[in-house]
């Protein structure tokens, strides 16, 4: 972006060489010095944009981490309960068998 805004600032300048009459150097700096500030609004625009999207998708990423973490508690707990359960059952057959 430096380099286009050197090179607007180049033209500005040799258009200026060119022009004899003093109100068109003046409105073509004007021009210029209105392009130069309107490009550098525009990249810290486009930094903070780039700033967001960079936010977002960490937020995005740590909230996924974590669904991924209470989703694997929850599997864990899940197999538990499911092994309790059998050697519950496991254990009334046993007693039923020796009765």
């Amino acid at each position: 972006m430096r380099i286009a805004i050197t090179a607007i600032a180049a033209l500005g300048a040799i258009s200026l060489a060119a022009c004899n009459k003093p109100a068109e150097k003046a409105a073509d700096a004007q021009a210029d010095a209105v392009q130069a500030d309107a490009n550098a609004a525009a990249d810290q625009l486009n930094a903070q944009a780039d700033a967001a999207k960079a936010n977002a998708d960490a937020a995005a990423d740590a909230t996924k981490a974590a669904a991924d973490a209470t989703a694997e508690k929850l599997d864990a707990k899940a197999e538990a309960v499911k092994e309790s359960g059998e050697a519950k059952a496991d254990a009334i057959k046993e007693a039923a068998e020796k009765k």
